[in-house]
């Protein structure tokens, strides 16, 4: 099936009005209802939309945060059969200190074609399209991934520029890209723009990889799809907890490799509205009593890759 083209504003409404709805908490401190914000008036917009729709990726555990949950049923009940990933705010913290990089999420597909992504932690690769095959992979070892990338690109390895989270899970991997002395891209928060900044040669990144969250795997993803770039994914699966809603949600073989195929599949929409300036949008402004709003909207089968602008009057 074909998503209709149609639907691009309905949705651009829906992650618009979530990123809206955390105005009056950005650079607040208050990221539990920063969050909450978003929440409420993204399940209400959706709930008003003619669909029969799903969470197969909600938000909430691994932050203990108000949950659009896993399952939760979404729209009028009838229509098209979707399946949504959502993060109403990615980057909590970005959000709650007026940093850049804050973002409202929505990723969706038909029906069965949106990977069920469990609320744990995925290791991840991500680079720009025509990758050719065996160039890079998550089982290569970083000196190989940077080596092959550097062929394929006609860079110098010191030229090459990873982008990856800071955090101390990351020292070793850090290590060794300091060793090859390529340049390092280090982000605070927020995977899902971090792994998107591959797309385009614009954004000056080479390569994403490290440890980050499944839902925002899924979530990058799928956008990475529309661009027909080059992502892989593998599950990290830490507590019995874990293992078990790995194995309620069909997944068997918790250290498979999953590409990018196998994570999202069909045609699919993605929708990503600022809250906070960033790389890939501008942030929500408020001017005049009218509320101004950027969304980065891909779809796959129409190959539309744009950033739409959005007014909304209070």
């Amino acid at each position: 099936m074909t998503l209709s083209k149609n639907l691009i504003n309905e949705f651009i409404d829906v992650t618009s009005s979530a990123a809206i709805a955390t105005y009056n908490y950005i650079g607040k401190n208050d990221k539990i209802n920063a969050d909450r914000a978003a929440v409420d008036m993204m399940r209400s917009k959706l709930n008003k939309i003619k669909m029969d729709g799903k969470i197969v990726i909600g938000e909430g555990e691994l932050d203990d945060a108000p949950m659009l949950y896993i399952g939760e049923k979404i729209g009028s009940g009838d229509g098209l059969r979707l399946d949504f990933a959502v993060d109403p705010v990615e980057g909590t913290n970005f959000v709650a200190k007026n940093l850049n990089g804050g973002l409202s999420v929505m990723a969706l597909a038909e029906r069965g074609n949106l990977f069920n992504a469990p609320e744990t932690y995925m290791n991840k690769i991500a680079s720009c399209k025509d990758i050719p095959d065996n160039c890079i992979d998550l089982d290569f070892s970083i000196e190989k991934n940077i080596n092959n990338l550097s062929d394929f690109k006609k860079k110098k390895v010191k030229d090459i520029i990873v982008c990856i989270l800071d955090r101390p899970r990351h020292k070793d991997i850090i290590g060794k890209l300091k060793k090859l002395q390529v340049q390092i891209k280090l982000i605070q928060d927020g995977d899902v723009s971090g792994a998107l900044l591959v797309s385009d040669k614009k954004y000056n990144v080479d390569l994403f990889l490290g440890i980050g969250g499944g839902p925002e795997g899924v979530l990058a993803a799928c956008a990475l799809d529309a661009y027909g770039c080059f992502f892989q994914g593998r599950f990290l699966f830490k507590t019995k907890n874990d293992i078990n809603r790995a194995n309620a949600m069909g997944i068997n073989d918790l250290s498979k490799k999953y590409n990018l195929n196998e994570i999202i599949k069909g045609d699919s929409m993605f929708f990503a509205t600022g809250i906070t300036n960033g790389d890939l949008v501008k942030g929500v402004e408020f001017k005049n009593n009218i509320f101004y709003t950027e969304t980065l909207v891909t779809h796959k089968n129409s190959s539309i890759n744009i950033v739409k602008k959005e007014i909304a009057s209070t």
